[in-house]
């Protein structure tokens, strides 16, 4: 943990001088004003690590509120620190397009100076109204996704069979009991077949955040509620929450094994893979999807596996594929961002024969922000192709 803080520390103090930098240089600030400013900067580079080093006490009053405030404060910087990277760059096209098609404009100082610091002010503002409508939209509660999912040879007993799932809860410092118990009211009215819990339901340990889950031992659908860990669950103590979830909440924990379930007399196999970076964390719990249908008998299989790229591995092996971990970027405009890089960052793919589900994340981690990704819970409902 003081490794990575101080590796945290370290970049959020070089992200702090480049915008403290490039925000301040329009302005003719004096010493004193400077000395403000920098002050400012010193102390939000620190709030970032200091996030991290409260993760132990998650869950008492004084841990949750530092966590709140540093993660409202980390939103906010990245959303100035985007927003002025991309002014710069920018800037350095023209620059080189200068460069390459000269062009006469007469240089006048004064102009520059208003411009530059109108830019910044637009920056500074832009980051505000963004971070406030995003704030709001984590307020928000989930919107029900219903999805269709049409399976070559589904028995007919299986049609219209619906799966509701969950995923990225992350009980903590923003996330507590009146969320999930929202969250149960809704899913019980979905007259649901089965619940899936798809990874990264806590930030903290049991013994803190034990009460924050508690309405989960009160949901209600046909064939029960069943539990893959994600990467969030190895830094809170995934045994203690994979035995909790058991014997405490009523769930299935599907650690690399499966279920057979029996529906109006067709046959539904349900399996789960812990996340795919569990093998470093804890052992025994390396992600294993060939282990998770062993011996499965031939019928229509789920996978419920917390990080998508799973998918490359288990096309193969199942009909349908269930994860979250992405959070679709959260808010923009790293919504923008999920969308170019990763190769599955929300909604219905297929890969090879099998379908498979990216759920933006029920709540929230980190900032309690959301913009341009609503909270989910996601209805899926079984259809003959």
């Amino acid at each position: 943990m003081l490794g990575f803080v101080t590796v945290v520390f370290g970049l959020s103090v070089l992200l702090h001088l480049y915008v403290g930098r490039r925000l301040m240089a329009p302005f003719d600030l004096s010493p004193a004003a400077t000395r403000v400013v920098l002050g400012a900067l010193v102390l939000h580079a620190l709030a970032m690590p200091a996030i991290f080093l409260t993760i132990p006490a998650t869950g008492t009053w004084w841990a949750d509120a530092a966590q709140y405030v540093g993660y409202v404060g980390m939103g906010v910087f990245s959303l100035v620190f985007v927003l002025l990277f991309f002014r710069d760059a920018g800037l350095l096209a023209l620059d080189l397009l200068a460069r390459v098609v000269p062009v006469e404009v007469p240089f006048d100082p004064a102009r520059r100076a208003f411009t530059s610091q109108g830019a910044s002010m637009f920056i500074l503002g832009a980051a505000a109204l963004m971070g406030g409508a995003a704030w709001v939209g984590a307020r928000r509660r989930p919107t029900v996704e219903t999805v269709p999912v049409p399976i070559p040879g589904l028995p007919p007993a299986l049609d219209g069979f619906r799966i509701v799932q969950i995923s990225d809860l992350h009980a903590g410092p923003s996330v507590k009991e009146d969320a999930f118990a929202d969250i149960v009211a809704t899913i019980n009215g979905l007259s649901a077949d089965l619940v899936a819990v798809t990874g990264d339901l806590v930030d903290g340990s049991v013994g803190r955040l034990a009460g924050h889950v508690a309405p989960l031992a009160h949901l209600v659908s046909r064939h029960g509620t069943y539990f893959v860990t994600g990467n969030h669950e190895y830094y809170s103590g995934v045994e203690s929450w994979c035995a909790h979830c058991e014997s405490v909440l009523g769930m299935t924990v599907l650690n690399n094994r499966h279920v057979v379930l029996d529906h109006d007399g067709a046959t539904l196999t349900v399996a789960g893979v812990t996340d795919q970076r569990a093998g470093g964390m804890a052992e025994g719990h390396a992600s294993d999807p060939e282990a998770a249908f062993a011996s499965a008998p031939a019928s229509i299989r789920v996978l419920l596996a917390h990080q998508p790229t799973t998918a490359y591995r288990a096309s193969r092996l199942a009909h349908l594929q269930l994860s979250g971990h992405t959070h679709a970027g959260q808010y923009f405009p790293f919504t923008w961002l999920a969308r170019l890089v990763l190769p599955f960052a929300r909604g219905l793919h297929r890969v090879g024969t099998m379908w498979l589900y990216v759920n933006r994340g029920t709540t929230f981690w980190g900032p309690p922000m959301r913009l341009d990704a609503e909270q989910e819970i996601t209805l899926l409902e079984l259809r003959p192709a």
